[in-house]
């Protein structure tokens, strides 16, 4: 079997697993409890805070633990939303952010804020001048991804970030899940970045875990009232087996990170030279955009047919985005691309991992020859 829909989420490494199980099994208690088992939970929480904190530059204050990276954008967001409505309802975003973000753009509007859609060019990259000019009196937010999850664009995150030193008031939300351990990412106190959001399953840790990290100073509601966890801004008994594996999980990621890079844009730079010999193959992924992505199309032959030809062969890829692939939505970060509309159709991604090889690669070719070649003269 290859594996090439890591972009959907990753297989747990053997070792944050077995950090999982251990402490599921030893330490069950409940944080917040007052007894010596809840001391032990709350002390192992904290100890994966300051873990991750620490891989991430930054305070231990400044981490927040979530659900997902769904969790951290939405609160990002409507957080920021609701704790500044009093000073503004305008938000700025992309054409082509995450459902996370989009979806939860649009039930803003319909509760009476505006949004601003910044435009992309064909690489799938935003214009740091059209950030200028949509800035307003009442913008309260900018919410820009780091890693487009579809085609992989990196958008000139330290660009906008000096665009918003004009403007301190401006809450600054990078969604950050397809970019940990891939980009480069400043969030140390001097980085304009205000609020970032990370998904633990996106770097070999446990679905149903994230961060969501808040600089000092920063302030948003919270989405979750109850018990008063995480310092009362994220109410709900932590899952701190799957907290103190996704610390484990990072601490992985960062461990000898620029070779990592390097030998997933080696295999990525090798998929995308050879797919680019096949002359009815379109490539939309771009090789300064991030190294773990390819995004392509072989035209006339619609992404779940793709999807399902190579599941065939034993090799899993998936079409643009997870979260659309069931609803057989087309990409909107294509048409935002302005890919014409019968192209897009056919779009399929291969994503890699620190763990994808060359062999897997030169196999997964081997597979695309052979349904190149049955698909060839389909107009």
């Amino acid at each position: 079997m290859i594996y090439f829909d890591n972009s959907a989420t990753t297989q747990v490494d053997d070792s944050v697993l077995e950090t999982f199980m251990k402490v599921s099994q030893k330490m069950n208690g409940n944080p917040s409890s007052l007894h010596q088992l809840g001391d032990m939970a709350d002390g192992l929480l904290q100890q994966s805070r300051k873990q991750v904190a620490s891989i991430m530059g930054v305070q231990e204050s400044e981490i927040f633990f979530t659900s997902s990276g769904t969790e951290g954008d939405n609160w990002a967001i409507k957080g920021t939303a609701i704790e500044k409505m009093r000073y503004g309802k305008h938000l700025i975003t992309t054409t082509i952010e995450h459902p996370a973000v989009k979806e939860s753009m649009l039930q803003l509007e319909q509760l009476g804020f505006e949004v601003t859609y910044l435009p992309v060019n064909a690489e799938g990259v935003i214009s740091i001048s059209d950030v200028k000019a949509a800035i307003r009196p009442d913008t309260i937010l900018v919410s820009i991804m780091a890693v487009n999850n579809e085609v992989g664009s990196i958008q000139p995150i330290e660009e906008v970030g000096e665009v918003l030193r004009d403007y301190p008031t401006i809450h600054f939300h990078v969604d950050a899940v397809q970019a940990v351990g891939k980009v480069p990412l400043n969030l140390s106190a001097t980085s304009r970045i205000d609020l970032a959001t990370f998904s633990g399953h996106k770097f070999h840790g446990l679905k149903g875990t994230g961060f969501l990290y808040i600089k000092r100073g920063r302030v948003i509601a919270p989405l979750l009232s109850g018990g008063g966890q995480e310092k009362g801004r994220r109410s709900g008994t932590e899952n701190v087996a799957g907290i103190a594996a996704m610390a484990r999980a990072l601490r992985l990621l960062f461990d000898q990170k620029e070779q990592k890079i390097a030998h997933q844009k080696h295999i990525r730079d090798y998929l995308m030279d050879e797919l680019a010999n096949y002359s009815k193959v379109h490539i939309f992924s771009a090789k300064q955009g991030a190294p773990h992505i390819v995004c392509f199309a072989l035209g006339g032959i619609r992404g779940e047919v793709s999807v399902h030809a190579f599941e065939k062969e034993a090799i899993f890829i998936s079409t643009t985005s997870a979260c659309s692939s069931r609803s057989k939505t087309s990409s909107s970060t294509l048409a935002a691309m302005n890919v014409p509309s019968k192209i897009a159709t056919g779009a399929v991604r291969v994503s890699l991992t620190d763990t994808s090889t060359l062999e897997e690669a030169k196999q997964f070719l081997n597979s695309f020859a052979k349904l190149y070649e049955n698909f060839k003269d389909i107009k």
